[in-house]
């Protein structure tokens, strides 16, 4: 199960810079289907598609697995 608060971060972040999910999924190097599980909090991601999609989105917050 996934973080359904990162996941809000996410959508934020995406919808404010006017990306759709395929846009990002595809920069990102992952699936549209699994990055819309991962908005909604039904995926986790590993560190590095983590940065990824957070370098895309400009999001800069500190969120490491544990």
């Amino acid at each position: 199960m996934g973080d359904k608060k990162l996941g809000k971060i996410v959508k934020e972040a995406r919808e404010k810079m006017r990306l759709t999910q395929k846009q990002v999924a595809e920069k990102a190097k992952v699936s549209t289907n699994w990055y819309a599980r991962f908005e909604r909090g039904e995926e986790n991601a590993s560190q590095e598609t983590r940065d990824d999609i957070f370098r895309i989105l400009k999001i800069k917050i500190s969120y490491k697995v544990s």
